[in-house]
Formats: structure tokens, sequence, C-alpha cells
């Protein structure tokens, strides 16, 4: 895929600020991991008179058909073939609008902290995209773009030079052309439009596009004469995202026919209740999972082993129910940082009574975490490396042996659905891997077999009904007095 912006200059105002604008050095040659390719920056031509800034993005197509599991764009079950013959390389697709907004982000919020005065100038541009998918022919891509006030030139691309009878293809070669935009109205303008021109998304269209929507069409979105069109492909034709959406375009529009502030139209609900459609993060419903899970089984002295900074201890000490919450971690550093969190040093005697933290490594027995109810590793084993796994299994579960085990890791099926996340790469740099919940359960039950445990699992986070949860739970209850040797 490939994608240019030129613009010109004088003496006075250089086409080569393009590069303050972009964030993107012109003498320099630049490459970046996005979520389904390589993205590279160059600039074929750079001077005072003429600058062009180009974007290629490499699209690594077997791991987008290995983490699309054969969903989504091109994956088709009547098209037989999708997977290996497509057009994933070559055309602009909703591919390279995620490329536009990760690698020129700063460009598209119009930040520039070297030169703050530049983003707001408007000036000449001009965008080439060789092959644009357009479904609706060269006459949608004018009524997309020239109300905007783009100049639009879109080619159609014949199916064969050779065989002009065919016809033409569903592409088009796409040139946009102004004197008065901004860079990053442009950019807002072309992430938005590609994907809506394709008529497809490679990824899966979650609540928050809505947001992503409204945010790069705020100034030209709601009074656009084809926005129906737009909200609807942009979001995957989802009819209760396309609602919501239209929605609060209307609000924008209604307020400033009255030059006013959305908030004094969208005034029927209370403040107070605005913060309730804020998703809740994910490190809060896992700790939230966590918390329930060992009220249910009972539990009142638990250890939190690979505690961290410590929020999760954090979080158990707000409830009276745990009378004594042990923090359990290799890192010193981690330990002091958990330490200041809670405020060891000003804590009531009566509530520093009731936790306590340790340095301890969970590949070796420790007398001192034997005896109590529970015990918890959330998103601690796939720091490990896999041989190191069944040191830890006996430490915790064949010499501790709490009443109640709980384990949470990623569920790796789940990163589709992280658009920012690069193909291929694990959520941390740290982890050492990743399961399914195919692995994680194969893992769970034989550890539970081998040590008198059962072994139930539990969802957190939204459980998509492809991909299953973001994080997955083992929750392990010691059925029996089965004692393991060590290996």
């Amino acid at each position: 895929m490939f994608l240019t912006i030129t613009t010109t200059g004088t003496p006075e105002r250089p086409a080569t600020d393009l590069g303050y604008l972009l964030h993107k050095h012109p003498e320099k040659a630049q490459t970046f991991s996005t979520s389904y390719g390589t993205a590279h920056v160059l600039y074929p031509e750079a001077d005072a008179e003429r600058c062009t800034a180009a974007l290629l993005l490499e699209v690594d197509a077997v791991a987008l058909v290995r983490r699309g599991k054969g969903k989504g764009r091109g994956g088709a079950p009547d098209a037989a073939l999708a997977q290996y013959v497509n057009d994933r390389p070559y055309a602009a697709s909703s591919l390279l609008a995620v490329a536009l907004s990760s690698v020129f982000s700063s460009a598209m919020k119009g930040v520039c902290n070297a030169r703050p005065e530049l983003p707001a100038v408007p000036r000449p541009l001009r965008i080439e995209v060789p092959a644009l998918p357009a479904r609706g022919g060269p006459g949608l891509v004018r009524r997309l773009f020239e109300p905007l006030g783009w100049t639009v030139t879109a080619e159609p691309v014949p199916l064969d030079t050779e065989f002009p009878q065919w016809g033409d293809s569903r592409y088009v070669r796409l040139e946009l052309e102004s004197t008065d935009r901004t860079l990053a109205e442009a950019l807002r303008h072309l992430y938005v439009l590609l994907p809506v021109l394709d008529d497809a998304k490679h990824y899966w269209v979650a609540p928050d596009e809505v947001d992503k929507l409204l945010r790069a069409g705020e100034g030209w979105l709601p009074g656009h004469p084809e926005q129906k069109l737009i909200t609807s492909r942009y979001l995957a034709r989802r009819w209760s995202l396309t609602r919501a959406a239209t929605e609060r375009l209307e609000l924008v529009r209604l307020a400033e026919t009255d030059d006013s502030e959305v908030e004094e139209i969208d005034n029927a609900v209370g403040a107070e209740t605005e913060t309730e459609e804020r998703p809740t993060p994910l490190a809060v419903q896992r700790r939230e999972a966590v918390t329930a899970a060992l009220k249910a089984s009972g539990a009142a002295r638990v250890l939190d082993l690979g505690c961290g900074q410590g929020q999760l201890v954090q979080t158990l000490l707000k409830d009276p129910a745990f009378t004594e919450i042990v923090g359990v971690d290799v890192s010193m550093r981690a330990l002091t940082i958990a330490s200041r969190r809670l405020k060891l040093d000003r804590m009531g005697e009566r509530q520093a009574a009731r936790v306590k933290l340790f340095q301890g490594s969970l590949a070796y027995t420790d007398r001192r975490i034997k005896g109590y109810d529970a015990a918890v590793l959330s998103e601690v084993i796939e720091h490990l490396d896999l041989p190191r796994l069944p040191a830890l299994e006996y430490a915790v579960f064949g010499s501790a042996r709490p009443r109640t085990v709980l384990v949470t890791t990623p569920n790796v099926e789940y990163n589709v659905r992280w658009e920012s996340l690069p193909a291929g790469h694990v959520r941390h740099g740290d982890h050492r891997f990743e399961w399914t919940r195919a692995e994680f359960r194969a893992w769970a039950e034989a550890v539970a077999g081998r040590h008198g445990y059962e072994a139930e699992f539990v969802p957190v986070g939204p459980d998509d009904p492809e991909v299953g949860p973001p994080t997955q739970m083992a929750v392990f209850t010691l059925t029996g007095p089965k004692e393991a040797k060590a290996a």
C-alpha cells in the first residue's frame, strides 16, 4: 500500500516544514511496526520549493490470516481463495488508515511541539493514492471528498489493459488537491474515508469506534451531505453503533446551529450519571473478578503472589472480610513502590497488622506462604519461561497448598481486538508466552489433577463470541489431601 503527501513552499515558508508537521525528518527513512505489518516513511523529494512524504505499508499477510481466523476482509466463506489471492498488500484499505493514525498520530491531532504555530496554517496539499478500492466508483469518491474542499481526480483502473472490453475494476487512482487545508484535516479525512470507500474493516468494530469516528470527523462530518453513508460504512453497518453515532452527530449539528455547547443541548441526564457509560479498565475488571472469587471462596487470609506495585493488595485492604493480606514479589523495587502506594509508614496500627510485604521467588518453596486460605497469581505465569512453570506449580500447589488458588493470564485469541497491537506481538514486552483458552485450560486441568484440586474457568472482561474474553481466570479449589513430589 502506498500514499504520498506533497506540499510546496517558498524560502520564507519552506515546503520542508512538512517534516515538522509529520514528526519525521526528511533526511531519514524510518520504519514502524503497525497492527498488521511494517510501515516505512521516506521523502522522495525534500527542498524549500517542494516536499513529498511517502507512506509505504508492507502487510504481513500470514499474520493477518492467523489473527483474523478467517474473518473480516476477504474472509467470506464464498471466496475459497480469498485468504491467498487478495488485494491486502496493494489497495488502500482500513489497514492503511490504521497505519496513518499510528505513524502520524501527532500530525493527525494537530500537535507540533517544535513549531507550535505550524499545524493551524493551511497549506497547498496534494495527496496521491495509486490503488484505492471504491465500492461506488469514482462518483462516490467525488461525493465524499469534494464537499470537504478537495479537487478530486479519480481515474478507474481497468481490469486488464490488454482486454479493455472487460471493463474497469473497483479500484481508482486517486489524486486530491487543495490550497487551504491543514495537514491535520487532510489526515483525518483520509482516516475516515479510506475504509468507507472500501466498505470493509479488517478488525472487529467495537463501541469505541464511535468515539474514533466523532474525533476524526470533528468539524466536517456533522454537515457532510453523505454523513449517513459515511457513518454506516465506517461502523461496518452495525445498526446500534450507527444509531448512537448519528444521534451524537445530530446533537453537534443542533449545537452549532444554536451557537451553544453540546452539553447545553444534551442536558436531559444529570452530570452524575455521565461516568456510567465509560468503559471500566481491564485491570480494574480483573481486580474486581479476583475479589469476587476470593469472597465466594470464604477466604480471609490471602496471598498475592507476584504482587507487583500492590494494586490488588490495596483493593483487598478496603474489604474487612480479608483479615490478613500478604504481598510477595521477587522485585524489591516493586515492593518499595507497593509500600509507598499503601502508605505503610503512615498506616494505623490495626490496619497495618492486616498487611505484609516480603521478597520471595515463586520458583522455590517457601515456608512463609504455607497455611493461607487463598493465593492469587494475577498476570504472573506469562512472565516466566515455560521450563520454570513446573517449579512454580510445585511451590504453590504442591508445597504451600492453599484451599483456593486464582490464576489469571491474557487470552492470546483476544489480541486481534487490540487495534494498536502489532501483528505477532504479545501484550507486554516481558511476556514469555500468551496462551489460547484451550492451552490455558489444558495446563490448569493438568495441574489440578496432579495436586488434588478442581479447576473452574471464569471469563474476565467482555466475553467476545468469537475470540473469548481478554483475560482468562482459573479458580482452583482443593479437594483432597493429595501431596506432590518436587520435580
